[in-house]
Formats: C-alpha cells, sequence, structure tokens
C-alpha cells in the first residue's frame, strides 16, 4: 500500500490525545453509606469492572476512527505494477477534442460541454500541487506551458470549436513532447474525444515508456449526413457572358438515404442554380451545374446545402477569374508566323503578344496561359528551362518545330518535360488516319463527324519519339504514330507537331481543323489559382508574382479580419504561408495596399463530416497495454480515471470505517450503562 500524500501520516501523533484523555479523565465519587458493607464491595467490584469494559472500548472506537481519518488525508492506494512514482508530484496533459464534430447533440447538450466537464472532473482526481497541460486541435503555442489547476479550469472554459482535426497520434506525440521535458515527474496523458474512425488508422498508438494513457469517449450519436467534398469547373478559361459548367461532387456520409436535399448555388450573391438531390447510403454523387451572365472580376461562389441536424459542411466556396481577354504568348526565331497570327487575331477575347526566341522576358511567363513556340531552330538552355518551370507549375505550351530544326537541340528541349521530340525527318507522302475524339481538344467541335472526314494531307514530316510521359494523341498518321500530340508535365501540359507551320511540309496551316483545335487547346490552358483551399492542409498558398515591400504588403481580409501572411518569392510565383492564421471557412481578399489582387475561397477538410466512431473494443486494440479505455456516462469519471492512474484508491474507505467508529462510540456512550444496577 502506498500513499498519495504521506506527510498527512505526522498527523498519527494526535491518537495520543485520546489515550492521555482516557489516563486523566478521574471522577469524584460520592460516598453511600450501606448497613452491610459486605454487600457493598460486591458491588463496587462489579461495576468498576463494567465501567473498566466500557471505557476501553470507547477509547478503542475513538483511536480507530482518528487513525483512519487521518489515512483517509494521506490518500492510500494499492499501486498498479507501472505506478512506481504515484506518490511523486505529477504532470497530466489533458487532450480535448473541440473539432466540428463534437457540436454534436447528445443528452447532456453539446459534445464539446461535456468535454469540458470531464476534463476539470479529471483535474480534481489529482493533488492541488501537481501540474497539467490543455491541448485542443488547434495546438496552439499557449498550450505548450504548465498550469495550475485553476488555470487550467480558466483555460478549459475558454476553448472554442476549432476547424481542425489531428490523428491521434499526432495528438499523443504532441503532448508527450511536453511530458518528455519534465524530468522525475510522473506523467499522465487523457485523451477526450468522441473518436471518429478518422482520428486513426486502426495501428496500436506509440506511447513513452512510463507515461499512462487514458483515452475518454464520449457516446454521440451518429445523424444523417451530406456534404460538398469538392467541385470543380469543366473550362480552364473563362470567358464574359459564356455558359460555365461546374460540377459538384455530393457525399453521403450517413448509412441512410439521404432524400431531396436541396441544393442552391450563389455566384456574387446572385442565385445562379436550383436543385435536389437524393443519395443512397454512403453514396458519392457528381452533378454538373450550368449557368451564364458572369462579368469581368473575380466570381465569388457558394454553394449551400440544407442539411439538418449537422450544419458545419453545409457551405462549401470557391473563387475563380472571368478574364476580359487571354494573353498569349508566341515566341518565333525572329520572323512572324503568318498562320499563328491569323488564328488569334480572329477573336479578340486573345490579346497575342509576339517576341523572338532571343528577347523573351523570363520573369513574366507566368502570365500567359498559352505559350506557343514555331520556327526556332535552335531553342537556347536558358529559354528551354525557364519553359519547363512553367510548364510544371500549370501552364500550357505548344511547340512546332522549325523547318531546319536542330534534331538533337529539341531532344534536351522537350525530353526533360516528358514530351515526344523529332528524331529524324520523313519524306513519304500520307495523310493523317485518324483523330483522337475521346481527347478533350474535340470536345464540341462537331456538330456531327462525317463517315469520311477530310483530314491533312502530309508531304513530309519528323518522326517523334516514344515518351516516358502519358501521350494523349490529338491526330495520327497511318501505323499509329503520333503526328500531333498533348503531354501531362507537372501541372501543366506540352503539345508537340510532327510538322512545322510550313506549307512544305503539310496543308495543317491551312486546314479547316487547324483553328478549332487551337482554340480549344487555348481555352483548355491556363494556371490560374485553384479554386479553393482547404483549412488545415494548404498551410502555403501559392499565387501569381506579387512585388511586395515593406510599405506595400500583402494582406488576406475578410470583414473586420486582417491576416498578414508570410511571403516568399520564387521562380514565376508568389507563396503565401497562412500556417494556422485562418481559423475560419469563407471568401478573403488578398489585397496590396487597397487593390485586391486576388479572391480565395477557404473550406473545411470534409473528415469531421464522416460521424463514424470507434467502439471500447476498437479503442482497447489500439491503445497499449499502460492505457486504459473509459466509456463516460452521466456519472463523473474522477473515480475511473484515479483508479486507472494511481491504483485502487482506499480513502473512501478510510472515511467510512472513521464514520463508523464515530458512530460506535456514540452509541456506547448513550446508550451502554454499566453502572445501573438494581436492587430487590
Amino acid at each position: 500500500m502506498h500513499f498519495l500524500y504521506p506527510a498527512f501520516l505526522f498527523a498519527l501523533a494526535s491518537l495520543a490525545i485520546p489515550v492521555l484523555v482516557h489516563l486523566f479523565n478521574f471522577r469524584r465519587y460520592q460516598k453511600v453509606y450501606f448497613s452491610n458493607v459486605q454487600f457493598l464491595k460486591e458491588v463496587q467490584e462489579q461495576q468498576s469492572s463494567r465501567r473498566n469494559l466500557k471505557e476501553r472500548v470507547i477509547l478503542a472506537t475513538r483511536l480507530l476512527a482518528l487513525l483512519f481519518l487521518v489515512l483517509a488525508f494521506a490518500r492510500p492506494f494499492i499501486a498498479k505494477q507501472n505506478n512506481a512514482n504515484a506518490g511523486a508530484q505529477r504532470v497530466i496533459s489533458v487532450f480535448l477534442d473541440n473539432s466540428y464534430s463534437m457540436q454534436t447533440l447528445n443528452r447532456e447538450g453539446s459534445l464539446l460541454d461535456e468535454a469540458k466537464k470531464r476534463a476539470k472532473e479529471i483535474v480534481s482526481a489529482y493533488s492541488i500541487n501537481d501540474k497539467y497541460q490543455l491541448l485542443t486541435q488547434d495546438f496552439e503555442g499557449k498550450h505548450q506551458r504548465l498550469l495550475t489547476r485553476d488555470e487550467f479550469y480558466d483555460a478549459v472554459d475558454a476553448v472554442k470549436i476549432s476547424p481542425r482535426s489531428r490523428s491521434l497520434q499526432q495528438i499523443i506525440d504532441r503532448q508527450q513532447n511536453l511530458l518528455s521535458m519534465q524530468g522525475g515527474t510522473a506523467r499522465s496523458i487523457d485523451v477526450i474525444s468522441d473518436f471518429q474512425r478518422n482520428i486513426s488508422n486502426s495501428q496500436p498508438i506509440k506511447v513513452d515508456t512510463g507515461t499512462h494513457i487514458s483515452l475518454i469517449q464520449l457516446k454521440a450519436s451518429a445523424p444523417a449526413n451530406v456534404a460538398v467534398d469538392s467541385v470543380w469547373l469543366l473550362s480552364a478559361i473563362h470567358r464574359p457572358g459564356e455558359t460555365e459548367k461546374m460540377v459538384v461532387k455530393l457525399h453521403n456520409y450517413a448509412d441512410e438515404e439521404a432524400v431531396k436535399i436541396p441544393l442552391k448555388l450563389m455566384i456574387n450573391g446572385e442565385q445562379k442554380s436550383l436543385g435536389g438531390f437524393t443519395l443512397a447510403a454512403r453514396e458519392i454523387q457528381t452533378d454538373t451545374l450550368t449557368f451564364s451572365g458572369l462579368k469581368p472580376g473575380w466570381q465569388r461562389g457558394e454553394i449551400a446545402l440544407q442539411d439538418n441536424p449537422v450544419t458545419f459542411d453545409n457551405q462549401f466556396y470557391f473563387t475563380f477569374n472571368v478574364k476580359q481577354q487571354m494573353q498569349v504568348l508566341l515566341i518565333d526565331g525572329g520572323t512572324v508566323n503568318p498562320y499563328l497570327n491569323a488564328v488569334f487575331s480572329t477573336d479578340q477575347f486573345f490579346k497575342v503578344t509576339r517576341v523572338p526566341d532571343g528577347n523573351v522576358d523570363y520573369a513574366g511567363l507566368s502570365a500567359y496561359p498559352l505559350i506557343v513556340v514555331s520556327d526556332v531552330k535552335t531553342v537556347s538552355s536558358g529559354l528551354s528551362q525557364q519553359l519547363k518551370t512553367y510548364v510544371n507549375k500549370g501552364g500550357t505550351l505548344v511547340v512546332f518545330p522549325a523547318v531546319d530544326a536542330e534534331l538533337p537541340n529539341y531532344k534536351s528541349f522537350l525530353q526533360p518535360m516528358g514530351a515526344a521530340f523529332p528524331e529524324k525527318l520523313a519524306t513519304e507522302n500520307i495523310k493523317v488516319s485518324g483523330l483522337n475524339l475521346q481527347n478533350p481538344v474535340f470536345k464540341n467541335i462537331f456538330e456531327e463527324l462525317p463517315s469520311n472526314p477530310d483530314l491533312p494531307v502530309i508531304k513530309k514530316y519528323y518522326q517523334l519519339s516514344a515518351s516516358s510521359g502519358r501521350n494523349e494523341n490529338i491526330m495520327q498518321v497511318q501505323g499509329g504514330q503520333s503526328f500531333w500530340a498533348g503531354y501531362n508535365s507537372g501541372r501543366g501540359k506540352v503539345y508537340v507537331s510532327a510538322v512545322p507551320l510550313n506549307e512544305d511540309f503539310s496543308n495543317l496551316p491551312r486546314h479547316a481543323l487547324f483553328v478549332p483545335i487551337m482554340f480549344r487547346i487555348a481555352l483548355l490552358s491556363g494556371h490560374d489559382q485553384p479554386l479553393f483551399y482547404t483549412l488545415g492542409h494548404d498551410q502555403t498558398v501559392e499565387t501569381m508574382p506579387i512585388q511586395s515591400s515593406e510599405k506595400q504588403l500583402l494582406k488576406l481580409i475578410k470583414g473586420k479580419q486582417s491576416i498578414i501572411p508570410d511571403v516568399k518569392q520564387q521562380e514565376g510565383s508568389t507563396l503565401l504561408y497562412v500556417s494556422d492564421q485562418i481559423q475560419e471557412t469563407g471568401l478573403y481578399e488578398l489585397r496590396k495596399q487597397d487593390s485586391v489582387v486576388s479572391v480565395m475561397a477557404f473550406n473545411d477538410n470534409r473528415n469531421e463530416s464522416d460521424l463514424q466512431y470507434y467502439t471500447t473494443a476498437d479503442l482497447e486494440k489500439i491503445v497499449p497495454n499502460k492505457g486504459k479505455v473509459i466509456s463516460a456516462t452521466k456519472g463523473s469519471v474522477k473515480d475511473i480515471v484515479s483508479q486507472a492512474d494511481f491504483g485502487v484508491q482506499l480513502w473512501k474507505l478510510c472515511i467510512i470505517l472513521a464514520l463508523i467508529f464515530l458512530a460506535a462510540e456514540i452509541l456506547l456512550t448513550r446508550f451502554y450503562k454499566p453502572e445501573r444496577q438494581v436492587f430487590q
């Protein structure tokens, strides 16, 4: 047996007080005259024996009552094997789950309110001199210090719902990080959560030796819940007034069917689409919404569901930019290509900039969604590297080789991007044998394709090599060899043609397919910022190159909230480090002084939307042997945690025994009267 507060055992010296009272409690006797002295002597002996027995029994009850009272204050317990330091000062780390799922209601209110109550109960099980850490999903710096009991209570009351969601192992590691710095103390970890299944990968958690862990699971219901997981637009380039199509990914996270869930699409505060959807249990469904009437500028979008009782994932925000004109950069060998110039001059939406290959502004390449390289005999190493970076970041590059192209140079230019390169010149007269109508380039080009279409005629061409990247043919010649193909490279795309834009090679520049294909490639291009970012995942935001200074800081503004991110300039883009500064979902304006540079949308991750929970048996499989899983009920978890951490607590038993012996003393004093004698 051990004592939590062994210093109280000094109070055992108080046991001497009842003994002294017993020894020096002299009574004053009254003389009584009897005629028969012999009879009086026998009575005195009989009464004295009974009185001495009574006094000794009373003394024993007093001593035992006082003994157990002192032991109760010393907090005796039977320690477990892993509680060698149980009597030392303790450091207790309590994790209080404040993720979105903790808004779920149960019989005692919200789960977060119950979690706060349980946290205070746990702390009350320890000594007032012990130290405590409070940790939440936010992993804030202020939670990396030790608190007194009163400070802990105040910190618990201040906890609010957070959009963050951490794994169980991340939580344990964070708690152990602080506890490991507290040498010579007993360490305990308590995790209070509803324990959704996404909190762990079902693998056993790793806990340091000498650290006791308790998982306190709050019981929650599993209500129906439907959420928008993601959205994307079918067009990369957005033109004013044109019809847009958006794909919405809906997810039913419940085990029951969701019937006629209302969905509303808002753009710039105007309703653009309205519908209702029915999803089977656990079904993922995609639907396409169509809208139009957009004006140039940033479009602020919101998709809203009416789905109760879980409402934290009913909104989904996104933004995109509708440009008045699309920038196109034409790079040539010094001579304007008349065919490319004619293509883009037919539509005022395209704003063409033409430069020779030796006069390219590398820093401005990222401003062009589409770059076309044509009639360049030798691509310099500097231009080659910059174009590779441009494509890797999401740009679209179209390459038409020169009539007198240096093939080894084109190999070093195109091969690092995973694209095919011209290997040798073939001078045979052939014809394009087929079109890949599954390629997105041909979408919406043909109303009806004739059975025997007129395809480009070839006089000579460069045979393209096999590429390491995925080949998406646009056209191919006899034998299945690529004539014009696209290749994914990084986040962008490279299109390579087997012929220059020269009629000595083919009639492609004058063919009826040339203009619509170039238009489609242009409209499929673009490397704008994402439609949305996810809180907790996207801690670094990449945007267009923006020059800033100490006097011209970049700020993210939402209403009265203003955030100044860390800014890092890199080749072709600007990185904004937002870390955990953004705590609320919604639309944020990126401003440079008073001008709006960009509008960004931030959404919660959908991990919290799946309201499936671990059972107690499942948690026992992932917690180590030194740990304990506690299912919180209406009663207090104080005693359960205390017993799990310290061992079998005996102080309550000591109080009960002290009260029993006090009651025995009272009964003996009041009803046991050995001096009463009846004489006849």
